[in-house]
């Protein structure tokens, strides 16, 4: 008589980015495991906003098979031009497109959002052993040496070998684990917009990223959808606004970005001006991490946003939660009966280090960006002086470290 397949139950809370891309790495580094994914919403969705993917984000996704979803949904940007608000004086640039792919192997790519989150969860839905359910918010769980139990609000409960979090930066089992409070508003506001390239002027339609530095406040655009779109955010520095602040997508009016903004070039003006719809994004933070524990607590892990919300200002907030989940995917197609919490354990220990340096050199290029005096002259004559070199960035584009191996960074 044949020994029955032990088949390991892994529980996911949240069906954003780190949620899904945890559910297609576990399901496929584990084909007998039961993985079931619990999202509080309705329906699995995600609101309009750009990306930009690295190199180490977009490997990521050619490694789970994805090249080809995400060639379809997502534009490649020849270059990265650092331009000043209010003279449009070019300070830096950095070659993306094939010297992307030479550098590192993968290219530099931007997508829409809510293309991203739709080609993850058409692979997790076409991955057998995984078990998506909407409507079920979280509201307890324990964690025991045994097995871990989550109870929503529907009244259900559902146990598991192991709990991986990924319920964002407001997120309850993070507050439950660690008790180290609620995020902090940073003091700035992020502005998204989209406009059709049709609708601009050609010489704005240019296959780039282009960020916009000026003191107090800096905006970023690029092309998403195959380059049919483009997406636009602006962050400048205010008060929290008087709203539900859990929630990430605001209407905002254009008059108090353009207060705020005051005069620009007219490149940046043509732009803003296209916007018909903008959206209000408070950023949320939380210090860097200090340690594997705020990534790993015996069958309880953190992943994306729970463990390491980042700021938007190097781009990888996206990338960092798809690196969680190849990474714990790697250990688990590694080991035929893992062991929870030695797995998480190791897992945490190889990855807190790199999202605490992401996440405290965001908060330094916030800073940087939007800085004024002999800080933004010290800025502008680097870039200057070192061109590309200031704004590369090696170490991060090319991973993610392979925790199977000796770290490389």
């Amino acid at each position: 008589m044949m020994t029955p397949v032990q088949r390991d139950r892994i529980l996911i809370v949240g069906g954003g980015m780190a949620g899904l891309g945890a559910a297609l790495a576990c399901a496929r580094a584990r084909p007998y495991a039961e993985v079931t994914l619990l999202e509080r919403a309705p329906e699995f969705s995600e609101v309009g906003a750009g990306i930009q993917l690295g190199p180490n984000a977009v490997r990521v996704l050619h490694a789970w098979g994805l090249r080809d979803a995400l060639q379809a949904v997502a534009a490649y940007p020849q270059r990265l031009r650092v331009r000043a608000v209010s003279s449009g004086a070019e300070l830096g640039q950095l070659p993306l497109g094939e010297a992307a792919r030479q550098r590192y192997g993968q290219p530099y790519a931007t997508v829409h959002r809510a293309d991203l989150h739709g080609l993850l969860l058409a692979a997790v839905q076409d991955t057998t052993g995984v078990a998506l359910h909407t409507g079920e918010a979280v509201v307890d769980h324990t964690s025991g040496p045994d097995g871990v139990a989550v109870t929503t609000a529907t009244g259900r409960r559902w146990d598991a070998d192991v709990l991986l979090a990924a319920d964002g930066v407001w997120s309850r089992i993070r507050e439950r684990e660690l008790g180290d409070g609620r995020p902090r508003f940073s003091g700035h506001l992020a502005y998204r917009g989209l406009v059709r390239m049709a609708d601009l002027p050609p010489a704005l339609r240019a296959p780039e990223v282009v960020a916009w530095l000026g003191p107090g406040l800096h905006g970023v655009h690029y092309p998403v959808r195959a380059g049919q779109w483009l997406n636009v955010v602006v962050v400048v520095e205010g008060p929290l606004p008087p709203a539900d602040t859990e929630s990430w997508d605001h209407e905002a009016h254009a008059v108090n970005l353009r207060a705020a903004l005051g005069a620009v070039h007219a490149d940046l003006e043509a732009v803003l001006h296209a916007v018909l719809r903008w959206r209000l994004w408070p950023l949320h933070v939380r210090a860097p991490m200090r340690g594997a524990h705020e990534h790993a607590r015996g069958r309880v892990a953190l992943l994306g946003d729970a463990a390491h919300p980042t700021r938007p200002y190097l781009a990888q907030g996206a990338a960092m939660a798809l690196e969680d989940a190849w990474a714990l995917g790697r250990l688990l197609a590694a080991d035929a009966a893992p062991d929870w919490r030695a797995c998480l354990a190791r897992w945490a220990q190889g990855r807190w280090a790199r999202n605490a340096r992401v996440q405290a050199v965001s908060r330094r290029n916030g800073t940087v960006f939007h800085a004024s005096g002999l800080v933004r002259w010290g800025r502008d004559a680097a870039m200057a002086l070192l061109g590309a070199r200031v704004l590369d960035q090696p170490w991060l584009y090319d991973g993610p470290p392979d925790p199977l191996v000796a770290a490389r960074h």
